[in-house]
């Protein structure tokens, strides 16, 4: 069982030390008022007090609810300071001009555009204030391939990569992380009804068996997943690899 008091000071630590290397200012991050970024959050700011997070409501109704009232929570209880950039619009353009070539028979491609576009806000104000992006996404969602390829699987330092979600819980607990997050049913929020178990097919119990070594049935399709979004892992592969 992990020791959270001392994975804690490990992890502000390497989020001190990964600041210094790089000669960054601060960290920004993604507030979508989930347990990931709340984690994220948290950390950070016991590393650094120069931490801005981010909401950033694009489309979807959650967005502008419970998600954000979530959000607006974690910054007030931690002292993070959080500001509002509306995607919607930007949204709507997009879609308009790539339905034409695109057309409509795979709706994720216009979903991926939200976290795409987060990530072109995230980064554009990380490089006006010398501030490193904070990646969120934990071991589960990594494993599953569970993420936006250049969208939020992009981050210039991830301080809970390695964490699966009863971890994530279970150290948001001991931080004493408002109970609404810990309660909320886990969701990108891409659009209405989406939840992350219900989009990857597996319950996080279930990745997490596979993880720590079950070989059922369940498991073995999840690492036929985990084979087939390898590619979102990695690099780009280039020639002659």
């Amino acid at each position: 069982m992990m020791d959270y008091k001392i994975e804690v000071e490990k992890r502000v630590e390497w989020i001190k030390n990964y600041l210094k290397i790089a000669h960054a200012d601060g960290v920004v991050y993604g507030n979508s008022g989930g347990k990931d970024c709340t984690l994220v959050s948290i950390l950070c700011k016991m590393a650094t007090d120069n931490v801005v997070g981010i909401i950033l409501p694009c489309e979807s109704k959650r967005n502008y609810g419970e998600d954000k009232t979530d959000a607006e929570k974690v910054g007030e209880q931690y002292g993070i300071h959080q500001e509002i950039i509306d995607l919607t619009d930007l949204k709507v353009i997009f879609r308009e001009k790539l339905q034409p070539l695109c057309g409509d028979k795979v709706p994720m491609a216009y979903a991926n555009i939200n976290p795409r576009l987060r990530m072109i806000a995230l980064y554009t104000y990380a490089q006006s204030h010398n501030y490193l992006v904070a990646g969120t996404g934990n071991r589960c969602e990594s494993t599953m391939g569970y993420f936006t390829k250049w969208g939020d699987g992009a981050c210039d330092f991830n301080p809970i990569a390695d964490m699966k979600v009863s971890e994530i819980f279970g150290m948001l607990e001991y931080l004493g992380a408002p109970e609404s997050i810990i309660k909320k049913v886990p969701s990108a929020g891409l659009y209405e009804g989406q939840t992350d178990e219900l989009e990857m097919g597996f319950t996080y119990a279930q990745i997490e068996a596979y993880l720590d070594g079950d070989d059922s049935e369940v498991s073995r399709r999840i690492a036929q997943v985990e084979r087939r979004t390898a590619h979102k892992r990695k690099m780009p592969a280039k020639y002659p690899e």
